[in-house]
Order: C-alpha cells, then structure tokens, then sequence
C-alpha cells in the first residue's frame, strides 16, 4: 500500500540521531546499547561504569564527551525548524530496500519524502564529464524510468547524477538524491537549486549530520546507499577509474542488478561501462530495457502528458533570449549571457527538459 504518512512516533527516535553523531558509534553498537539497556535513552543518560559494560573504552570515552555538548531536545527541535526530516532503523518510514544491506545507515536525514512508492527505484550514475551523447543517454533513461513510475536515484553530482535527476524531474517523477555531504551542504553549490526542486518531488538524503561538508572520503561511502535504494544499477559512461564503478562495486555485493550503456570501444569515457558489459553487466539501450530485466511493470506510469509548465528564472530568461533558430556554440552563449560555463550547462539542461532549447551537436544550441 502507498503512503505518505509521516513515521509513527518513536521514543528511541532523538537519541538514535544522537548517538549517531557521536564518533565510533557503530549501528551494531547502538542496538546493543538499546537492548542492553532497555531504551536508547537510557543508555543515554547512565553512568560511565555502567556503559563500560557495554562498549569498548574509546567507544565510552566518546559517548561521555559528545553527551555534555547534544542537547537532544534541542537538536530535535533545530532539524524541525530546518525543514529536515529523520528516519532511523526502528522506524517504519525507513526504505525497505536498504534496510537489507549489510550494515545499513542507522539514521537518514532528508528533506522531502521518502515513500513506499520508492522501493521501485533505479540508480542512473555516470562521469561528471559527461559527452553529449552521455547526456542524451541520460536523459533517455531517466525520462524513461519516471514516465514508468520507478524512482530515479542518483547522487546529485555534475554529469549524468544532475542530467539523471533533471530528467525524472521534467518527466514527473520522483526522484531521490544521496549526499555526500550533510543536507545543509548542498554539493556542488550550483546544484542547490535542483536539490530544492528534488525535495519537492521526491527527497534529498544523507546519513551525515546536516552540517557535515563535503569530504572526499564521504562520496564513495555514500555510494553504498545509492546502490542499497535501488533494485539496479544504471552505469552511463564511467571511464577506469570513476566513482560510479566503485557504485557497482556496491550494488553487487547487495545482490543488486548492473546495468551499462555501451559506448564506442575507443572512448575513454565509455571504457568502463565497456568493461562492465564484457565482465556480465547487462547491455541496455533504453529504459524499457531496464524496466524488462526487472519486471517493472509500465501499469504504474505517471499519467502522460506528464512534464508541466515551469517559470522561467532572470538567468533562464537571459540565456533564452540570446538563443534563435541558427545553431549557437555553448562558448558563445557563455560570452553573451555573461554567465560561468557551468552555470550555463546546468541551464541548458533545464531548458532542454523543458522544451525551451535543444542540442543540435557539438555543444550547439537553438531555441525551440
């Protein structure tokens, strides 16, 4: 049965969050605190000779010093007030799927709404530097997957992560955006708009504190919840070394589907997902391949027409007015709307979704 009811009321829920910020707090040794102690709670408030009967001294160490700095209560009230939900393990709301994994994140923290609708999800990840015949793959797909009523998950990074999102939001569906960062750390800045649009229409998440910036470290980590959302995933372009094969990585441990796009043998860009294909990865061309191999059925499509009208911004405007019927180099766009370069690319992308522009080839651009 769908839902969008809010999780049901849990004690334990503050101090999950709690004990979830406190370093070297492990999900196994938050359960083993609950259990021993009856309540999380509890376990929050007793004494340190009594919690060294539990955990390891660093462990202890740990809890005694970040307690005297959390205030729960407080903490509580501040991601209220910030607009940001939480789901732990003992909730109902948390996402089935990645409650099978090994090791799942004891907390999320999002903006939007996490729904029983979003266990029919797809991971779409690729290159940040994407080709344009990656970006039209992307769109393909993730348009494609929406149209379907599966959930688009990516990690909102440049590339084919923000082409992916873009095109599930253009097409109606929901979405959803993993974080390497905490959810009031959008990462990349420019990618803070899509992210608002994103918690409109699906959710932004990350088992980070809100405030959490962005570490390198963090994205590969975080890889594991995109792969643990998802029923498969979709590689579009990934050279020999990208993040979205260590996506892969994931995704086949947790008994996950892989599913690559091929590309010409001698592109870079497409030498992994090349790879991928040659190890067992299943060759897709579309999204009604993906959709085949997993047996989601198209019954629960969005209604069609599904993309709707949007308001163009100052800066959409600007760039559309500078666009006509003669095709117009994306250098020469930068140079007459005055805008960065990847400003720009991330607008024309929304333009194209929208149907205000279209690319013709080699990063040229008419109004439609």
């Amino acid at each position: 049965m769908v839902t969008n009811e809010a999780p049901k009321a849990n004690a334990d829920r503050p101090f999950w969050v709690a004990f979830h910020l406190v370093p070297f707090i492990e999900p196994s040794r938050i359960r083993r605190l609950q259990d021993h102690f009856g309540s999380l709670e509890r376990a929050w408030e007793i004494d340190a000779t009594r919690l060294r009967a539990v955990l390891d001294e660093r462990s202890c160490a740990a809890v005694i010093e970040h307690r005297a700095k959390i205030d729960v209560a407080r903490l509580m009230h501040r991601l209220a007030a910030d607009g940001i939900s939480v789901v732990t393990l003992d909730d109902d709301g948390y996402p089935a799927l990645l409650r099978e994994i090994g090791a799942p994140p004891p907390v999320l923290f999002f903006r939007g709404q996490l729904l029983e609708i979003d266990s029919a999800a797809v991971a779409v990840v690729g290159t940040r530097r994407v080709t344009s015949y990656g970006r039209e793959m992307a769109l393909q797909i993730g348009q494609g997957l929406a149209r379907a009523g599966v959930t688009v998950v990516s990690g909102l990074a440049k590339g084919v992560d923000g082409i992916a999102h873009q095109a599930a939001l253009a097409a109606g569906g929901r979405t959803i955006a993993v974080l390497g960062s905490g959810v009031n750390r959008i990462y990349p800045h420019e990618h803070t708009r899509l992210a608002a649009q994103i918690a409109d229409q699906g959710a932004v998440l990350s088992d980070y504190g809100p405030d959490r910036k962005p570490d390198a470290p963090n994205f590969p980590a975080r890889n594991r919840i995109i792969s643990g959302l998802s029923l498969g995933v979709v590689v579009i372009e990934a050279p020999e070394r990208s993040g979205a094969l260590i996506t892969v990585d994931f995704a086949a441990d947790q008994g996950r589907d892989v599913f690559a796009v091929p590309g010409p043998a001698v592109a870079s860009n497409s030498a992994g997902t090349n790879r991928l294909i040659r190890d067992g990865a299943r060759l897709v061309r579309d999204a009604d391949d993906v959709l085949e191999d997993l047996q989601l059925r198209r019954e629960a499509a969005v209604d069609e027409p599904v993309q709707q009208p949007l308001l163009m911004n100052e800066d959409e405007r600007r760039l559309v007015a500078v666009l006509t019927t003669d095709p117009l180099h994306i250098d020469d766009i930068v140079e007459r709307c005055t805008l960065s370069l990847p400003g720009v690319s991330a607008l024309l992308v929304t333009l194209e979704l929208q149907g205000h522009v279209r690319n013709v080839g080699a990063q040229h651009y008419v109004r439609c």
